[in-house]
């Protein structure tokens, strides 16, 4: 991809439609600076699912985008299992837990980390499921705790990635079909592909659970990301770190991988054994 060819489409696309970078930033869900880089031509290899979004919020599609230059379709693989599309958790699973950001909120506002982390729990799923935005999110925690709280902030800087999940799924995504399914904040998913916290690859289905309006491990959230896949349950492979999850894509009839952070090693391992080519 030529990225100032990109920024030039990406921009005249825009404008022909009418939208400010703002507007589209707001409507595709991403964020100003991630927009202003690509149209600058400033982000190598941006992450093609941004494309997309911005491309169906244009109303035009990725070749013309892209500048009319044909995008390669990816050979369904099977391995030795029938695995031919592989989802992965982002918390625990790609990137290393938030809890170093009730830590530092704690000694932000001098109130107990425990009671932080309550409260953020109380709150954590309906923000997740879409029914709470972030700002009332923020607010309530602000006047819990007598402080300004920016909870992507502090998240951003809490998470680390877990260099040997993104080596797998780099190594994935070139011989199946891969895809992301989480229990996330509205907005984080974009934020982290462009910081380099996930795999920036060309995702082939991003189950974002604020956007699907259900979370794990509620059985509607499977269905929908089966659909997206648009293979047979017995083809999905699906590696989380919580054992409820993965029980959960078990009845459905996906294969299931439970990953440990604490031996990111050993778990990858067993993930390409289980994704050993046919």
């Amino acid at each position: 991809m030529d990225e100032q060819s990109l920024g030039r489409h990406l921009q005249s696309a825009r404008v022909a439609a009418g939208l400010t970078q703002q507007e589209l930033c707001q409507r595709a869900g991403i964020s100003y600076s991630t927009l202003a880089k690509i149209e600058r031509g400033a982000i190598k290899a941006p992450s093609v699912f941004t494309i997309q979004r911005m491309a169906e919020v244009l109303g035009t599609d990725l070749s013309s985008l892209m500048g009319g230059m044909p995008t390669l379709t990816k050979q369904k693989t099977r391995s030795k299992s029938g695995v031919t599309f592989v989802y992965f958790d982002i918390n625990g699973c790609l990137v290393r837990f938030f809890h170093h950001a009730f830590t530092e909120l704690a000694n932000d506002t001098g109130m107990p980390a425990d009671q932080i982390e309550s409260t953020f729990w109380h709150y954590n799923d309906a923000v997740c499921r879409g029914e709470m935005p972030l700002d009332e999110f923020n607010r309530i925690m602000a006047e819990q705790f007598h402080h300004m709280v920016d909870w992507k902030s502090y998240y951003m800087r809490a998470v680390a990635a877990i260099p040997e999940m993104h080596e797998l799924v780099a190594w994935a995504s070139e011989h199946y079909k891969v895809g992301l399914l989480s229990n996330i904040m509205p907005g984080f998913i974009q934020d982290m592909i462009g910081s380099g916290l996930l795999p920036n690859v060309p995702y082939d289905s991003i189950i974002d659970s604020s956007e699907v309006k259900a979370i794990k491990p509620e059985p509607q959230i499977y269905q929908i990301a089966q659909e997206k896949a648009a293979v047979l349950p017995e083809e999905i492979l699906f590696i989380d770190d919580s054992r409820t999850n993965i029980m959960a894509a078990s009845q459905l009839g996906w294969k299931v991988l439970w990953f440990d952070d604490f031996r990111p090693e050993e778990s990858v391992s067993r993930a390409r054994q289980a994704l050993e080519l046919a």
